[in-house]
């Protein structure tokens, strides 16, 4: 059950909206199921529906024609309660029932006082009702509304819970206000696939993902074609700042303003501020991911900001409040790569970034943030421009793709030990659309890896599956054939140890760098955190680039069977390997 609260100032212009016809014919029999007193005239049933109207403006305006000049500018309360797709339908009576204990928890009209404010709840759908209340009490004073969101989302959880309806998950107040009914519909009719409250918010984000400083920010801003204004104090600093869309204009031809705070709780410019203070993001020395010099800048970004991702995930699985901080850089980087990645994966992206824009939201606090990694990945990820969907590119595109899954699913994990329903189930949407993403990203480069996989000899096929089976003993594989679906592993495997790797070692050493149970694939996962910690390129196409000369094997022998044999002095990757894991003769 979802409540929507707003304030106006036109009691009968509202009223002449709810016994319409509405926008688009969706109003049928409107008609009122309950009121204050429970004797308000109702247009809805009345053989003169424009006098009952007129009678009933006047009597919900009356006390506030009485008050006068102490009346609010902004009299009319107005909270329309839906109920959730699947639910029951509701009688008359049981709406009423639900609008007086929605008055009564806000602070409307209290039951039994019998100076509360005068409302009415009209019905003119199946699934849904709109309270109207105007806010002057029967002693002239003004009500006491602090929260009635809240105080109303909590009334609305005790109804779902006591009339069996679907549960909805619990607020905590820190979610981005929802466009209102007017916005909705203006986008409608102007044919923008979003309000432009949500196409702010969104443009807001992405110039602050990896932003530098605050100079940096505004002007991402205006290059992403926002008007934006400043508020300055008498110093000429600057208090904050409100953006407006080019075009989108009120009833008097002005621009409509957001300030950053309306679009989300952290995007004031005193939390921008702070966050850009948390992470200072300009790199000292270039991003060490080694590999060839043909590899693009995004795919070299992609593969750094992979390894930052898994540290993300390993500290939110630690359970540390401090991990809060995480979740704002995971943010950012979901926000750098939905605006520069492949054509391919761009909507998903941009659906995953949209999701977890609330998780990075909750009243758990780091005290000592520190995004510095995060952001300067989503700032090199800007600043090397768009990926192509295609070669290396393409292979790195899935395998950050293939990381970010397993960081959204520990946020959803993180968030859920905290009791945060909403932040969780938008965690786990955002995995959703990354595993969407990664599907898409990695079609290619995994069909040609099990191709490399297949056509390897018999021999070193079942060589590289013994490695598997002992380091993964729980899996069930044929007895007498190799498994198609590890040929892919098989490859890497292959060319890892044609690079001067130790499979063995190598395999062990992905395993165990964080759990494996929310991967819906252990292959692919392995796969990619393979050919990162050995540097072998994400396209499976270019030829494995062999360690520099202080780490290869000491034995270099040609014969594969002989090198097997022989005991060799250990090969050392250029990654610390795991504990425990001997090395292999």
């Amino acid at each position: 059950m979802v409540p929507d609260i707003g304030r106006g100032s036109r009691t009968h212009g509202l009223l002449v909206y709810l016994y319409g016809p509405g926008r688009r014919e969706e109003h049928t029999d409107a008609h009122l199921v309950g009121s204050w007193d429970g004797f308000a005239p109702d247009p809805g049933r009345d053989t003169d529906p424009k006098v009952a109207l007129a009678r009933l403006t006047a009597a919900l305006d009356l006390r506030v024609k009485q008050a006068g000049d102490r009346a609010p500018a902004k009299h009319v309360w107005h909270c329309s309660v839906r109920t959730a797709p699947g639910d029951r339908r509701f009688s008359d009576e049981e709406w009423n029932a639900i609008a007086q204990r929605i008055v009564h928890a806000t602070g409307i009209a209290p039951d039994g006082d019998p100076d509360g404010c005068r409302w009415i709840a009209v019905r003119h759908a199946e699934d849904h009702i709109h309270i109207v209340a105007t806010l002057v009490r029967g002693d002239l004073r003004n009500p006491r509304l602090n929260y009635d969101f809240n105080k109303a989302q909590a009334e609305c959880r005790r109804i779902e819970k006591e009339m069996g309806l679907r549960r909805l998950n619990a607020g905590d107040g820190t979610a981005a206000k929802n466009p209102t009914s007017a916005e909705r519909f203006k986008a409608e009719r102007t044919g923008r696939p979003d309000t432009a409250r949500e196409t702010l918010r969104e443009a807001v984000r992405q110039a602050v993902a990896g932003a530098r400083d605050e100079k940096e920010f505004f002007a991402r801003l205006r290059a992403a074609g926002l008007r934006v204004k400043m508020r300055d104090a008498p110093s000429r600093d600057a208090l904050g700042y409100t953006v407006a869309l080019p075009g989108d204009r009120n009833r008097s031809g002005e621009p409509v303003w957001y300030s950053g705070s309306k679009l989300a709780p952290d995007l004031s410019l005193p939390k921008i501020r702070r966050r850009l203070a948390d992470g200072t993001v300009e790199r000292t020395t270039p991003s060490a991911v080694g590999g060839q010099a043909s590899w693009s800048p995004p795919a070299r970004e992609r593969r750094s900001a992979t390894g930052i991702a898994e540290h993300a995930a390993s500290l939110l699985d630690g359970d540390d409040d401090e991990a809060a901080a995480q979740l704002v850089g995971v943010g950012e980087l979901l926000d750098a790569l939905a605006q520069t990645s492949p054509a391919a994966t761009r909507a998903e992206l941009a659906a995953a970034a949209r999701a977890f824009e609330r998780a990075t939201r909750s009243h758990v606090r780091a005290e000592r943030a520190d995004t510095r990694a995060l952001r300067s990945a989503a700032r090199g990820i800007v600043r090397a421009d768009r990926a192509l969907g295609w070669g290396e590119d393409g292979g790195t595109t899935a395998m950050l793709l293939s990381t970010l899954v397993l960081v959204t699913l520990a946020a959803a994990r993180w968030h859920s030990a905290r009791s945060h329903a909403q932040q969780a189930h938008a965690s786990r949407q955002a995995a959703e659309h990354l595993r969407a993403a990664y599907r898409q990203a990695a079609t290619t480069p995994m069909r040609v890896l099990s191709e490399q996989g297949r056509a390897l000899p018999e021999a070193d096929r079942r060589t590289h599956e013994t490695t598997i089976r002992a380091a993964l003993p729980e899996r069930e594989l044929g007895a007498d054939s190799t498994s198609t679906k590890d040929d892919a592993l098989i490859a890497t495997l292959a060319q890892a140890e044609q690079a001067g790797y130790d499979p063995e070692n190598l395999l062990r050493q992905a395993i165990d760098m964080r759990e494996l149970d929310t991967a819906a694939d252990v292959n692919d996962v392995l796969v990619w955190r393979l050919r990162r910690i050995a540097r072998l390129p994400a396209h499976p196409g270019e030829a494995p680039r062999r360690p520099q000369a202080a780490t290869r094997p000491t034995n270099t022998s040609t014969n594969r069977i002989s090198e097997r044999n022989a005991p060799t002095a250990a090969v050392r990757p250029a990654v610390p390997e795991p504990r425990g894991c001997p090395t292999r003769r």
